[in-house]
């Protein structure tokens, strides 16, 4: 079986099959225009970079494509990167559909609406239980396939479902650990809360941001969401319930200056802040664990503030098993 592109260590030739996830024509100090790429499959995904690229490598090599590559992967200032040797679009024969070299959530989408159904179940209050079933369906195709990030976590097809679902599951153990806490407003708000990535991402293939995602954002897109369904619904967007649940939504960014429009105010706001930065952090660190060789570090983690992160040469310390083989 060839090679996966995290198969390969630092230091070693690659040829293998690639996505194109991402292609930035740039200018170098020089003026001459590069490609900045980014490689991927389903193993993961990695830098690259075309230097003194054509006008025709420019228009063949776009987001999207599947190209055979070979090259070498080194590092830069301690980063995984890939030095292009070659690369050209790969034929029908060899293997071109797209969608075979994308990242999915660990989870199949027909799994996950399920589970998310059982909670939504749990949603007592009928208003909320209303609007959260009314955009899952307006929402649905979308909500299960695409990434909830560009870049930075769960950034697979399938991840922006399986991040929601991961929350309500952190949800539920808060709630059982801590009595008082509203429950049906918590599990609509984690449900709803990153709902707007549909609109403000361009899907699981070559992510983009849309218009509306650079000039609007997620958090804004989904309030908007809820207002015109409770108005399709006749209910009050103004009564308190609403505004209970519209403020753990817009909230759910927990500072002004990381996109909220307003700081939680409520315990179950602050909650799903918390578990959204808990669910996110653990995806960014266990991702680039799990690509970095036993007894390293990680690449520099841009949501983590730029920290590197140590990969145990064995895990038997903290497994609970005793079981000191490496699985991940």
């Amino acid at each position: 079986m060839a090679k996966r592109l995290f198969e390969y260590q630092n230091g070693d030739e690659m040829k293998l099959p690639v996505l194109v996830k991402s292609a930035d024509v740039r200018v170098a100090k020089n003026g001459k225009k590069f490609i900045a790429f980014v490689l991927q499959d389903t193993s993961g995904h990695l830098p690259a970079k075309m230097w003194d690229a054509s006008d025709d490598a420019i228009a063949q090599f776009k987001a999207g494509e599947v190209v055979q590559l070979s090259g070498k992967r080194e590092l830069y200032h301690d980063n995984p990167q890939i030095k292009i040797y070659g690369i050209r679009l790969a034929t029908q024969e060899e293997g071109n559909n797209p969608q075979k070299f994308l990242e999915r959530a660990p989870e199949a989408p027909a799994t996950m609406q399920d589970e998310i159904n059982d909670f939504v179940f749990e949603i007592v209050n009928p208003n909320w239980n209303r609007i959260v079933r009314r955009l899952l369906t307006e929402h649905k195709d979308a909500f299960f396939s695409y990434p909830a990030a560009k870049s930075n976590h769960h950034a697979s097809g399938g991840g922006l479902a399986f991040h929601t679902l991961s929350i309500l599951r952190l949800a539920k153990s808060v709630g059982n650990q801590y009595p008082g806490i509203n429950m049906p407003l918590l599990y609509s708000g984690a449900i709803l809360h990153d709902m707007g990535k549909t609109i403000e991402l361009s899907g699981a293939m070559s992510t983009e941001y849309t218009v509306a995602g650079n000039l609007i954002g997620h958090i804004v897109l989904i309030d908007e969401e809820i207002i015109k369904a409770a108005q399709e619904l006749k209910i009050d967007p103004q009564q308190e319930d609403m505004l209970m649940l519209r403020h753990v939504v817009l909230a759910h960014h927990g500072l002004l200056e990381y996109g909220s429009p307003v700081r939680p105010q409520m315990v179950e706001a602050d909650i799903l802040h918390q578990l959204d930065e808990l669910d996110a952090s653990i995806n960014m660190m266990t991702t680039a664990t799990q690509h970095a060789d036993p007894g390293t570090f990680t690449q520099q983690l841009f949501g983590m503030d730029g920290r590197r992160f140590y990969r145990p040469e064995s895990l038997q310390h903290y497994s609970g098993t005793g079981n000191s083989s490496d699985k991940a």
